[in-house]
């Protein structure tokens, strides 16, 4: 219907007191709907249909310019404002398929020019409608999105690749079509309903009336292929008939290829099927079918670092200068195992050269033990940190990292093989003792034996230097030295007792 003539039918109207309007879209319908309410005509006065629709009015003549009665009508000034957000609710409730739908949106706009806004709000019982008529519409737009099956056609010149059919509830095939152009690029295919049909070839999308019939016009030789490998995938013991159903609503089995096998592989379920439907698989198994296992022997086997710059065992080598590796003697009788590298060792790639390593040598002074005969290192081989202005400040290891670095400290003590070990601080003794927690109190001046080795606990040289009064750091300073005293006493023994 053109903008001219629904203007001569709303003027009828408005003389005559009713019109017949026959509508086939969204646009003729807007249109149509324009013109009726610029000229004030209610919705009672209209008899919306579309055309050659088989009703009491389908023969009605189309209705002719008002005669000159003498009557004048009050026409608006301008076309009355609908918001958009109601627009596109109409535009998408008129794809409803409902014989009353012309009728219905027309009601709603002429009580929203009327003031009557809760129109729009599902609490109104023709904004409720309006929003079940909305969301069917979108809930059969996902569907049909979800259960077109394209089948390939034989290529012919002029004839699409893909062609698929479909039986929608409502009419949504116009914008069901935008969403494959999208998706599908340049490869031609076709959408057929009962009512209509969609054609792209590649560049443009062409509207047509129905073009088949049902799905039995289509033929495809991958098909076979496809219900072989769905036969192969479905599992009789997990099959679940009534969630089937209710996932993918029946009328859309019948257009699905896998369809025509989906009963006849339910019934063998039901059958006898389903009970040994994994009998092969299950009998493949040997003892329980659940095996309690650590979280360290469930990770799979991958090839360890063989060089201590290449570790990538945990995220401390992404934030340190490099790794810091263990120095002394080869087979050094005691080994030494601190915390962590700190910012100067860090930078130089030797442990305890900075703060904490001049307060080392002050303590081997004491106890009289030559550095040079005693291997130094660390439980963490990568200086952890955190940023404190411009200078980099010390950050306590987590376990996780500990338990990392390990790995190293494992092959050190398999090299060197020391009588005793020095742990100094309690990461050093987790460490060592290979114990999430320890109580450094408990350890001190106690050696106990770990794997053939003595273990001996002291303090940790960067603790003397952060006790603040010198009465603790002098006493804090004679642990350290009564334990290296005794690391090598230690030495001498041969009997663990």
């Amino acid at each position: 219907m053109s903008t001219a003539s629904a203007a001569a039918v709303a003027a009828h109207a408005a003389a005559s007191g009713g019109a017949f309007l026959a509508v086939n879209t969204f646009a003729e319908w807007r249109d149509a709907a324009r013109e009726l309410l610029r000229a004030g005509v209610p919705p009672e006065a209209v008899t919306w249909s579309r055309p050659g629709a088989d009703d009491l009015f389908s023969s009605a003549p189309a209705a002719a310019p008002p005669p000159d009665n003498g009557i004048h009508l009050k026409q608006t000034t301008a076309a009355p404002h609908i918001p958009r957000s109601l627009m596109e609710m109409l535009q998408r409730a008129a794809c409803f398929r409902d014989p009353d739908r012309w009728a219905f949106l027309y009601r709603v706009v002429w009580r929203w020019t009327q003031g009557e806004h809760d129109v729009q709000s599902p609490a109104d019982p023709d904004g409720g409608r309006l929003h079940g008529m909305v969301k069917a519409v979108r809930r059969e737009e996902h569907d049909m999105h979800a259960y077109i099956r394209f089948r390939e056609r034989p290529q012919e010149a002029g004839a699409p690749r893909f062609v698929a059919w479909f039986e929608p509830s409502h009419d949504v095939l116009p914008q069901v079509a935008q969403h494959f152009v999208a998706r599908m690029g340049k490869v031609s295919w076709m959408i057929a309903t009962p009512d209509a049909s969609v054609l792209w070839d590649g560049a443009t999308l062409h509207n047509t009336g129905p073009l088949m019939s049902s799905a039995a016009d289509l033929d495809d030789a991958g098909e076979a292929l496809w219900l072989t490998y769905y036969r192969s995938i479905f599992n009789p013991a997990r099959v679940n008939a009534q969630l089937m159903q209710s996932h993918i609503p029946s009328r859309f089995w019948k257009n699905l290829p896998e369809g025509a096998i989906v009963p006849s592989l339910v019934s063998q379920a039901e059958l006898g099927a389903r009970k040994i439907g994994q009998v092969q698989a299950v009998g493949a198994k040997r003892g329980a079918t659940t095996i309690p296992i650590s979280a360290e022997k469930a990770q799979p086997d991958r090839e360890q670092p063989s060089k201590l710059d290449e570790c990538r065992r945990c995220e401390l080598w992404q934030f340190a200068t490099q790794a810091v590796p263990g120095e002394g003697t080869k087979h050094a009788p005691i080994m030494i195992v601190g915390e962590q590298p700190g910012d100067q060792e860090d930078l130089a790639g030797k442990p305890f050269v900075g703060p904490a390593g001049k307060l080392l040598d002050q303590v081997f002074a004491q106890a009289e033990v030559d550095r040079k005969a005693i291997y130094l290192t660390n439980a963490v081989k990568h200086f952890k940190w955190e940023p404190r202005g411009k200078r980099r400040l010390h950050k306590t290891p987590a376990q996780r990292e500990v338990e990392a670095c390990h790995y190293w400290l494992e092959k050190e003590l398999a090299a060197v093989k020391p009588k005793v070990i020095v742990a100094m601080g309690a990461t050093a003794l987790k460490s060592v003792m290979r114990k999430g927690t320890v109580a450094l109190k408990d350890f001190l001046g106690k050696p106990v034996r770990v794997d053939g080795a003595w273990v001996v606990t002291i303090y940790h040289p960067s603790y003397v230097l952060r006790v603040p009064d010198e009465a603790s750091k002098h006493e804090a300073f004679s642990v350290m030295v009564k334990g290296l005293k005794l690391a090598h006493e230690l030495i001498k023994r041969s009997d663990p007792a």
